[in-house]
């Protein structure tokens, strides 16, 4: 029986959502091993001037602890 843990990464982007979610799987992937799957818990901008300076996301990682 495998044993998954879910760990929590906050990443951002100043190009858009989806190039924030791609950073933070790529952080990920250079520190934890197994990982299995990915969910968006949240998504947030930071303005500056009325312009968005940076996109934002909250990522659940899964991934299989090795036994």
């Amino acid at each position: 029986m495998s044993v998954a843990r879910v760990t929590e990464i906050i990443a951002g982007s100043s190009k858009s959502f989806q190039d924030a979610i791609e950073n933070g799987i790529d952080r990920a992937n250079k520190t934890l091993s197994n990982i299995e799957g990915a969910w968006v818990k949240d998504q947030s901008i930071i303005m500056d001037n009325g312009k968005i300076k940076e996109y934002r996301v909250i990522l659940k990682v899964t991934f299989v602890l090795k036994d």
